[in-house]
């Protein structure tokens, strides 16, 4: 197989069987895996490397490879479009891969959601409330030493002492 790139820097280039074992050798998020299918799907891969951070898909026709990662496909071109369940993919100019663009995983547009209290969670009493937190202590001044004038132990020594 004729890489267009050389190894990872830890030495290591292997490829992958299929797009799925690269996926899960990655562990990209199992939500993203039919759009990042379906983007390689349309775009027509012959094969997927290990890169290290990102999965290097190797294109059939001379186009650029993609680089595959957890939160994004980058390596398309300015005047690709590319359609993912009847929608154009929404590209992005790449900062570290100029002159190519990259288009976000779903995963990323989840909201966040916070846990609501469950129904079945017993409550607290008004008298089981926990008492503040005590506050930190001041530090205890021992003096300092009269000769070094270093600051001196609990005992009320100092390393000059002898």
């Amino acid at each position: 197989m004729n890489e267009t790139q050389g190894p990872t820097p830890a030495g290591t280039s292997r490829p992958y069987r299929n797009l799925t074992d690269a996926l899960r050798a990655h562990r990209i998020d199992a939500q993203n895996h039919e759009y990042i299918t379906a983007i390689t799907d349309a775009i027509g891969i012959s094969s997927f490397i290990d890169r290290g951070r990102y999965i290097e898909a190797i294109r059939n026709d001379e186009g650029a490879p993609l680089h595959i990662g957890k939160t994004y496909t980058n390596g398309f071109a300015e005047d690709e479009q590319v359609v993912v369940g009847g929608t154009v993919l929404r590209l992005r100019a790449s900062e570290g891969r100029a002159p190519f663009f990259y288009a976000t995983h779903p995963s990323e547009f989840r909201p966040i959601v916070e846990k609501a209290p469950s129904a079945r969670a017993p409550r607290k009493a008004a008298s089981a409330v926990s008492a503040p937190r005590p506050t930190k202590t001041n530090e205890r001044d021992y003096g300092t030493c009269d000769v070094c004038f270093m600051v001196r132990t609990a005992s009320g020594k100092c390393s000059c002492d002898s």
